[in-house]
């Protein structure tokens, strides 16, 4: 969970190790989002459709279905590698923390069982279960993407702000106090943050796919349809998101001052902070490039200008990010707030003509927009990822164990070489997801062209699509 830097003074082996990790994580995190929200997403389209019978909802919910279970099954390889590789790379933080840390796998784990068995109920029900039934069935599944999510970010959480135990003579955490250690001063903060984070980004990243359709001229309902709901959740979420993140940002400032000089490049204790743009940290503290705006750093902490902010050489240059790590925290966070504050203006757009005129924008601007907005979304959640690890450098427990003393002992060219293969790898299994979404949007462009597959021979019900399927029907 560590993003590649330029280090000095530490093991050969913890660039190769954190690099690798870094582009494992930032891999599985793009499906992240699909993986919680989809469900949600679906199941409303699922139940907009049974209440309206409307046999374009319907349809949709079904074909998102189907995208469900494919993004599942390439996540079930990239999570496994992540699981993998806290053992084979950080040996030394798993085999003192691990009664602690591994609270928060151990949820998630029962969160992947649920939720493997819950998509193949799910799927398979269509045309097999009744309508009713089906639904309800389904109904657990956003439940089981919330748990997952919650033993990740526990585990998380509790590397930022690690408590429910106690260190024997040897410096060993024992006495483990289960509640304590899952929840941690930064759980809460991190934990909607995220979730919200996750609704905002699949809206956005499904209805993008329609808002594409649209500006090629596919105006009909069924674009329509697959567009305005999932870009209304989001867009009712994004305001909520950016409160949110204020939020966290202020929890970062009081729980983990020095993770926040660094991600704000503070770098002495003062008040009256000037709050930077962008802009480069220097070592010797001086900051090149950005945009400077008086007081604003203090007045966003504290809501006065004479709020004090901790700065970077509050503590000792060995507990404290370098100048590199500060700079490519501080861009991420910036770029973070940035894509969010768009991303308000966006969905205020769209309120403002729903409400006013009961209708969607006309303009080929805003469907623009809603285009991009959802690369936009999967870029934010990846610099939220990197303002939150790289900020708390060179903790990997913070204030416990550095990320040198936690790497493993494996020669630097050996996970050079893994690296590399993991790269090929992955390569090939999201060249192969990419592959399977344009072979299914082809099949279903092509059923859509002719009205549909030929009719079973034991035709379903006529006004949903449930009851028993003809032999080489397809989803």
């Amino acid at each position: 969970m560590h993003t590649v830097l330029l280090l000095t003074g530490v093991p050969a082996q913890t660039l190769p190790a954190r690099s690798m990790m870094a582009f494992t994580l930032a891999s599985h995190i793009i499906l992240v989002p699909l993986g919680v929200a989809l469900p949600l997403i679906t199941l409303i389209m699922h139940g907009y459709g049974l209440r309206r019978d409307d046999a374009t909802a319907l349809l949709l919910a079904r074909r998102w279905s189907a995208v469900m279970a494919v993004q599942f099954a390439i996540g079930i390889v990239t999570g496994t590698v992540l699981s993998f590789e806290f053992g084979l790379l950080w040996p030394g933080m798993l085999g003192r923390w691990g009664d602690v840390f591994g609270i928060g796998f151990g949820v998630e784990a029962w969160a992947f069982f649920l939720e493997a068995v819950l998509i193949a109920i799910y799927l398979y029900g269509w045309r097999r279960l009744p309508s009713r039934t089906h639904f309800l069935l389904g109904l657990p599944l956003p439940l089981a993407g919330l748990l997952g999510a919650f033993g990740i970010l526990a585990a998380n959480s509790w590397m930022n702000t690690p408590q429910g135990f106690t260190l024997d003579s040897a410096g060993n955490p024992v006495d483990v106090k289960i509640w304590k250690a899952v929840f941690t001063p930064m759980f809460g903060p991190q934990f909607w943050h995220f979730v919200v984070a996750m609704l905002v980004t699949a809206g956005y990243v499904v209805a993008g796919v329609y808002a594409v359709g649209w500006l090629r001229g596919r105006r009909d309902r069924y674009h329509r349809l697959g567009f305005t709901i999932p870009f209304t959740l989001a867009a009712v979420f994004t305001p909520v998101q950016f409160v949110l993140g204020d939020s966290i940002a202020r929890q970062v400032f009081h729980k983990q001052p020095v993770k926040f000089a660094a991600m704000e490049i503070v770098w002495k204790t003062d008040t009256h902070q000037p709050e930077y743009l962008f802009g480069r940290l220097h070592p010797n503290g001086s900051i090149s490039g950005g945009i400077r705006i008086p007081q604003l750093d203090s007045i966003l902490a504290g809501f006065r200008p004479d709020t004090k902010v901790t700065g970077l050489t509050s503590v000792s240059a060995n507990d404290r990010p370098t100048a590199t790590q500060a700079t490519i925290a501080h861009w991420a966070f910036d770029t973070m707030v940035g894509i969010g504050s768009a991303l308000v203006l966006l969905a205020f757009w769209y309120a403002a003509l729903w409400l006013l005129r009961r209708r969607l924008p006309g303009s080929p601007w805003f469907f623009r927009c809603a285009a991009v907005a959802g690369l936009a979304s999967v870029v934010a959640v990846e610099c939220g990822w990197i303002t939150t690890e790289v900020g708390r450098q060179p903790w990997i427990v913070y204030q416990n164990m550095r990320v040198a003393e936690a790497v493993t002992a494996t020669r630097s060219s050996s996970l050079w070489i893994m690296f590399a293969v993991i790269v090929v790898v992955y390569l090939f299994v999201f060249g192969s997801f990419l592959v399977v979404l344009l072979k299914m949007r082809s099949h279903w462009r092509l059923a859509d062209r002719t009205g549909g597959p030929p009719a079973p021979k034991e035709p379903p019900e006529t006004d949903t699509p449930y009851g028993p399927r003809s032999a080489g029907s397809r989803l």
